[in-house]
């Protein structure tokens, strides 16, 4: 930890906090700090002193694996590990989240030590209104439109910009940004995107970001789903996997999960997708079940009739479950059916990891 008199000298307006280390936030934080460094002239006035960068998590062993990767590779730099969200919000203006859902974002932002107390305690109204709050974490749209009013109040900015890429584009930097919130907000915010992502689109006020994200998964999930069907009833019919996936990739059944993602092992031989490494790596299973309980809340809410959507949440709901499956890409939906299908066989139906008993 640094000394406090060198804490002090920390120029707040140049320096970008990041919060929530996983999966996901510890590539997206990786890129912003090793392209900020890199290219701080092209992102701030170079009149400024050097940027710094402020790290949290609430699992201390993430950030200490994030400073031993970053600390000596940019010795002399500014690094430095938070004891809390309203320690990264007293040094930085500028201040990314990416979190599990929606319990998490609620206690970084408004919990105890979170990060309106820490804004809340800053001297100055203009000392307030500089901070920027990025959150790119999936959750429900009402608390992000709560946090954002919330944290309004102190005069601070708020976006939500949940993510499309998974782990391979937070870690290649190439994601893709569903933005939402007042527009002068995503303007300052897109130099700081585009440190991490190649694209971010503006949906509109605070939650839209969060709506796009909600209808695409929701799709996703559907098409994964649909795909393994089709994929293991064609197998089962006689077809070779990479000859089935050949012609749906040039029929009017092509989508994202039969082209890039297939869930069937060897239909895509030179893409290797998870499901010819096991499926692992990837978006896991139970993710994408939250997110697809993310829809049918909103549907509730809404009043907007989503039966496909019903039961494709309830496949994944099954699929989280089991802990092998819940940890795995979420395109081992067709591993479960397959091995559905044997225990169907062997169980007269019902479901084959409780013994053929019917739920």
């Amino acid at each position: 930890m640094l000394a406090t008199r060198r804490l002090f000298q920390l120029n707040r307006s140049n320096t970008i906090g990041f919060i929530g280390l996983g999966a996901m936030g510890r590539g997206m934080a990786a890129n912003l700090l090793n392209k900020t460094f890199a290219n701080q002239e092209g992102v701030y006035a170079p009149e400024k002193q050097k940027p710094a960068f402020v790290v949290y998590d609430a699992h201390t062993p993430a950030v200490d694996a994030f400073l031993n990767q970053h600390v000596r590779a940019y010795a002399g730099r500014d690094i430095i590990p938070a004891s809390s969200p309203a320690g990264v919000a007293k040094l930085a203006s500028t201040i990314v989240t990416m979190l599990p859902s929606s319990p998490q974002v609620q206690e970084v932002y408004l919990g105890d030590n979170g990060l309106y107390d820490g804004v809340e305690g800053l001297e100055g109204s203009e000392r307030k209104a500089e901070t920027l709050f990025i959150d790119c974490t999936t959750l429900e749209q009402g608390v992000a439109k709560e946090v954002a009013e919330k944290m309004g109040t102190l005069g601070s900015a708020m976006i939500d910009a949940p993510v499309s890429g998974g782990v391979v584009g937070a870690q290649a930097g190439t994601l893709s940004f569903m933005v939402g919130g007042p527009k002068e907000a995503y303007e300052r915010a897109q130099r700081f995107l585009t440190l991490m992502g190649a694209r971010s689109i503006y949906c509109g006020d605070s939650g839209n970001g969060l709506a796009a994200k909600i209808c695409n998964n929701l799709l996703l999930g559907i098409s994964m789903a649909g795909t393994a069907e089709a994929m293991l009833l064609g197998q089962s019919l006689g077809l070779a996997p990479d000859l089935l996936a050949s012609i749906l990739n040039t029929s009017t059944g092509k989508c994202w999960a039969s082209e890039i993602n297939n869930p069937a092992p060897g239909a895509l031989p030179k893409l290797k997708p998870p499901a010819d490494r096991g499926y692992q790596g990837g978006f896991l299973s139970k993710l994408m079940a939250k997110d697809l309980n993310l829809a049918i809340a909103a549907s509730k809410t809404t009043g907007t009739p989503l039966p496909v959507g019903g039961l494709t949440t309830t496949l994944y709901n099954t699929l989280s479950k089991h802990d092998d499956f819940a940890n795995m890409d979420f395109s081992s939906v067709y591993e479960y059916l397959r091995i559905a299908q044997e225990g169907a066989k062997q169980t007269e139906g019902g479901d084959p990891f409780t013994g053929g008993r019917k739920q």
